[in-house]
């Protein structure tokens, strides 16, 4: 009877350990795109202010999409950081949840219902080497002065993310806001013709090539310039187009279904704190965050001095078909 007892105690224990060791072993789980570098810095900060551990997944962002599409019914995931795109895609697959301090974020970059929640966002810009070039280059039409012939690298609108976002940029720009304004496509045919039949096949290759020498200008996004003004090369400089740029947002939005949504909700306060935008804004050199009231590093630009429209995504992706068609006429005018 006693070594009944023992054995029942001894598994009585045993059971307790192991819910202790599973409850302690618990964790948020974040699935999403972001680059290490943005994960390195926001991750231990959020764990060191909350007390609640982050177990990471990352993919690509159609993979991360994906899989919070398959999972829906049980999903092994709490909350992701991905392009609002994505969340906009099809809200059905999370929960909405406005944050603390949406009335803090600046108008644009409050949440309308809380699916995604912003926290920062890329842009397209002009990658100037200022040993190479004599004018001040502030925007498109600056693009367009003769001493930059055949001196602007730029890549395939039809295959290349970057350089279509640009095609976007300019349309919008120099249409005032109509992409098939015929003044928005004069330009477009005008910077095409000013490549010198030169398109760059690879995006890395445009940024690349301004910060070797190989071209004066190139038509790039903000993270890999940012990366060059935080490494102090003082040759080089990131405009950002007076005429407009359309920002990219990205955001945290909380998984529906998830197993973790009180520590979910924590995150999202969390990614749009004071404490946290000031770490993307100080400590993460390519990226930039949505709140104007934090610190910046000298090399960034704030939001205040930019003239940043947000993507509207759903009626991006609607053009794109009708935007590439036109583009591919013109093209095959010019470099065929």
């Amino acid at each position: 009877m006693k070594k009944c007892f023992a054995v029942l105690l001894v598994l009585a224990l045993t059971l307790s350990l192991c819910g202790v060791t599973a409850l302690a072993e618990e964790k948020l789980v974040l699935i999403t795109a972001t680059s290490s570098d943005n994960l390195d810095v926001i991750i231990p900060a959020f764990e060191a202010a909350t007390g609640i551990q982050v177990e990471v997944i990352t993919a690509k962002t159609g993979e991360v999409y994906s899989r919070i599409q398959t999972e829906t019914d049980n999903p092994s995931t709490d909350i992701t950081w991905i392009n609002a795109s994505y969340v906009f895609n099809d809200t059905s697959y999370f929960t909405p949840y406005v944050s603390v301090h949406n009335d803090e974020l600046p108008e644009t970059f409050r949440t309308a219902d809380g699916y995604i929640n912003y926290t920062n966002f890329t842009l397209p810009v002009i990658l100037v080497n200022k040993n190479l070039v004599d004018i001040d280059i502030k925007g498109y039409k600056d693009l367009l002065d003769p001493s930059l012939y055949g001196k602007i690298a730029h890549g395939d609108a039809a295959s290349s993310s970057s350089a279509y976002n640009h095609l976007e940029n300019m349309l919008y720009a120099m249409g005032d806001g109509d992409m098939f304004a015929d003044a928005a496509w004069t330009y477009v045919e005008a910077f095409l013709k000013q490549l010198d039949n030169k398109i760059i096949n690879s995006s890395a290759t445009v940024y690349k090539g301004v910060e070797s020498g190989e071209y004066a200008v190139g038509m790039t996004w903000d993270t890999p310039c940012l990366a060059y003004l935080a490494q102090g090369i003082d040759y080089l400089e990131m405009v950002v187009m007076e005429e407009g740029a359309l920002c990219s947002p990205s955001g945290v939005a909380i998984v529906k279904n998830c197993k973790h949504e009180d520590w979910a909700k924590q995150f999202v306060d969390f990614m749009t704190s004071k404490e946290c935008q000031t770490l993307m804004g100080t400590e993460i050199p390519g990226a930039n965050p949505i709140r104007t009231d934090v610190q910046l590093a000298s090399y960034k630009t704030s939001l205040n001095d930019m003239n940043a429209v947000l993507v509207d995504s759903q009626a991006s992706s609607a053009n794109k078909p009708a935007v590439l068609e036109k583009y591919q006429d013109l093209y095959l005018e010019i470099f065929e």
